[in-house]
């Protein structure tokens, strides 16, 4: 099993930046990929960004330049950090994690922009 703990969420103005972590533990033999998800009110929930085990990173077209995602190898750990960040980014961002051929989710943590 595989435990996803999210931090960072909450509510910031338009403009404003804020950064998102996620850490994965338990017992596990490979870890393929990490990355974060959203669902916005009303939406389905969509990708953010997903960063490999090669440290390759994988961004939706419309984050590309705002989001940038990274990862702590060592601590299976994975960040994004996001700025110039819009009231349509408002959302429940979940972590993912791909690990020994099952998804695994976090809880999720919400970010709110707002004035």
């Amino acid at each position: 099993q595989v435990q996803l703990v999210e931090s960072g969420g909450g509510l910031v103005q338009p403009g404003g930046s804020l950064r998102l972590s996620c850490a994965a533990s338990g017992t596990f033999f490979r870890l393929v990929a990490m990355g974060w998800y959203r669902q916005a009110p009303g939406k389905q929930r969509e990708l953010v960004a997903e960063i490999f085990n090669t440290g390759s990173p994988n961004y939706a077209s419309s984050m590309k330049g705002r989001f940038t995602i990274s990862r702590d190898g060592a601590k299976n750990t994975v960040y994004l950090q996001m700025n110039s960040l819009e009231p349509d980014d408002t959302a429940v961002y979940y972590c993912n994690a791909y690990v020994d051929d099952i998804d695994y989710w976090g809880k999720g943590t919400l970010v709110t922009v707002s004035s």
